[in-house]
């Protein structure tokens, strides 16, 4: 058997045997995917005749508030093209299936790349030891689109840009990726238009339709958000609540659907969260700025930019939802493809922390809830291995090397051949 057939048969069994566990595992893996995907999906298609939407069509994000960017309601749509018989929650897990394979055959390409190949079983492995979460959620979803957008962004930088824009309008994180991009890649007008596009026409739909007051909604709902349980930064009340002290507690968020914390000093913390990563984000941006302007070249700056950049969003954050862990794969990838041999170990660091997030939610999830030492104990060691990889990046961007006496120059041809 061939490298890339042997690739395909792991893409088969990995996808199949991650959709099957979502029906057996306890604590709702899916729960996303019935819960809301599927009530707001029909709202927006059958209005009134919806048994989910009794007083009218809804258009979350256009008719009603929303904590997603518009274009999250198109793959939710879309699930409907596969329910059939079968069910809303398969249809969703075969769009999923459908876009990852499209990413997976850009990235095994020929299957003669070993950097590629790399990626690529470091893809598959992260997708099972993660397990049902990444795959029935929209992360999901983007992180295939990111994938496309990286190994494209300096051969197709329009379409890459496209792409990674998309996933943006969708899930907000591959922000960090396009601005990685417009950091490190020369010139940047290509890049620049295509999320400009992306941008505009989503825009201008979502204003036709008589959504103008809703068009930003999802930046207000970051904001008004309370410290999610598994955020790094509420690690301290977690332990808190575990160790019973009075006036610190969990509880569950029924506006944000979410379970946060409850305690002293939680207001304040909260609402510094947010300034506080728009902050480090300009930050780690300068230093990026700063090694382009000094000369560094793509190809070594742009792995471990983007991936500071979205390890930013995930441990300066007061929202730290399971499947924010997917966010680590597209960064990854494009570090292996380009240098697998200083890559492999923040991989590994990552496949470690899919593992560890998949023993939180949803195996010991219920613990969690109940702020019992030993799964709150897990939750924090994997909290501490995102800070690391986190650490890792930011060590690595600074030490990205800059041009000296010799005259800077641009990337000549594409560091992904595709």
């Amino acid at each position: 058997m061939s490298r890339r057939a042997l690739l395909w048969l792991a893409f088969a069994v990995v996808h199949v045997g991650v959709a099957g566990l979502g029906f057996v595992m306890p604590n709702q893996p899916m729960g996303d995917v019935y819960l809301v995907y599927e009530p707001w999906s029909s709202c927006a298609l059958w209005g009134g005749s919806s048994a989910y939407c009794p007083d009218g069509r809804e258009v979350m994000g256009v008719t009603a508030p929303w904590v997603y960017p518009q274009l999250a309601l198109v793959p939710m749509l879309a699930g409907w093209l596969f329910a059939g018989p079968v069910g809303y929650t398969v249809g969703w897990a075969v769009v999923v299936t459908i876009v990852d394979a499209v990413a997976f055959a850009v990235l095994v390409g020929g299957g003669r790349s070993r950097g590629r190949v790399a990626g690529a079983w470091f893809w598959l492995a992260f997708i099972a030891l993660l397990g049902p979460v990444g795959l029935y959620r929209l992360d999901g979803l983007t992180v295939a689109l990111a994938v496309m957008g990286c190994l494209w962004l300096t051969g197709r930088p329009f379409l890459a840009s496209v792409l990674l824009a998309v996933a943006t309008w969708i899930k907000v994180w591959p922000a960090a990726l396009l601005a990685a991009a417009v950091i490190a890649l020369r010139p940047r007008r290509k890049i620049v238009a295509g999320a400009v596009v992306v941008s505009a026409v989503t825009a201008a739909a979502v204003l036709a339709a008589g959504g103008g007051a809703h068009l930003f909604g999802f930046v207000r709902g970051q904001t008004e958000r309370g410290l999610q349980i598994e955020a790094p930064v509420s690690a301290v009340h977690m332990w808190l609540a575990a160790l019973r002290v009075p006036g610190s507690q969990i509880y569950y968020d029924g506006v944000m659907l979410t379970f946060q914390v409850a305690g002293p000093g939680v207001e304040t913390l909260s609402g510094a969260m947010t300034p506080l990563l728009v902050a480090v984000m300009l930050a780690v941006a300068g230093v990026g700025a700063l090694k382009v302007r000094r000369g560094a070249h793509v190809v070594g700056l742009l792995p471990p930019l983007a991936l500071s950049l979205v390890l930013t969003f995930v441990v300066v954050n007061k929202v730290g939802s399971p499947q924010f862990a997917t966010w680590l794969v597209a960064p990854l990838v494009l570090g292996l493809v380009l240098d697998r041999r200083r890559w492999w170990r923040p991989a590994v660091l990552a496949l470690a922390i899919a593992l560890l997030t998949q023993l939180v939610y949803p195996i010991l999830y219920g613990g969690v809830l109940a702020a019992s030492p030993l799964p709150v104990a897990v939750l924090t060691f994997r909290n501490v291995l995102y800070v690391a990889l986190w650490v890792w990046a930011l060590v690595r961007l600074a030490r990205v090397p800059v041009a000296t006496a010799a005259p800077r120059r641009a990337a000549s041809a594409p560091f992904v051949s595709i």
